[in-house]
């Protein structure tokens, strides 16, 4: 079983002039779920190498028992700084995609012509393809078999308006998530602001927030069964 795990390459907040990137727990949380149900990982991102951590999801309060296990092993994080070129594995035989968020997302992977190949291709051989938070944002463009958005009347959820208001940042981000989702034909959903809410729909799989990112991983594993 092999799964590939897609991050950001983007480390800027729009015109902030703060930092941004992958969120850690949403990361790792996914890893190890993967990792502990013995499959092989394949991380890759537009750059490849290190993905950019944003720096508020590796504060103390934003710490989980993944992001601990994580910040203590050193295979983990000498895996994660070698990221391979996302253009390099698109064609690579794996059995899903997972694509963790942090707002790094919503400039690049949502435009990226290899990651929406990639997803395009998953989802067209019927394999899971997966995406927490702001990662749904690399569902964008993708296109279904119809030539329609790969969302259209599905059932899918990512990181809520409600959410983006509570963190500051919906006059920083290029787009609303919930709303392209939504203008794209999804059935969007949400659960309550910071509580795991994954929906799964077909092989595709979708989780709203960071508290989502083990159920989503999960979801994930139990459509490879």
């Amino acid at each position: 079983m092999k799964i590939m795990m897609v991050l950001t390459s983007h480390d800027r907040l729009g015109d902030s002039g703060k930092k941004t990137g992958f969120w850690l727990e949403e990361f790792a949380a996914p890893y190890y779920v993967f990792k502990d149900a013995g499959a092989q990982i394949v991380l890759a991102s537009p750059k490849g190498g290190q993905p950019p951590l944003d720096p508020k999801s590796d504060a103390p309060d934003a710490q989980t028992a993944a992001t601990v296990r994580f910040n203590g092993d050193a295979d983990a994080i000498a895996a994660l700084a070698q990221t391979r070129k996302l253009a390099d594995v698109i064609d690579e035989d794996v059995g899903a995609v997972f694509y963790p968020g942090g707002h790094g997302p919503m400039w690049d992977l949502s435009e990226d012509e290899h990651s929406i190949r990639l997803i395009e291709n998953t989802f067209a051989a019927g394999k899971p393809v997966a995406a927490v938070c702001h990662g749904p944002a690399a569902l964008r463009h993708a296109k279904g078999a119809l030539g329609e958005s790969l969302v259209k009347d599905k059932r899918v959820t990512g990181f809520s308006n409600s959410e983006e208001a509570a963190v500051g940042l919906t006059d920083v981000v290029p787009f609303s998530l919930e709303d392209v989702l939504k203008a794209n034909g999804g059935q969007y959903t949400r659960g309550a602001d910071w509580q795991s809410h994954v929906v799964t729909d077909g092989y595709l799989v979708t989780g709203q927030n960071p508290a989502s990112s083990e159920a989503a991983a999960h979801a994930v594993l139990a459509l490879l069964k």
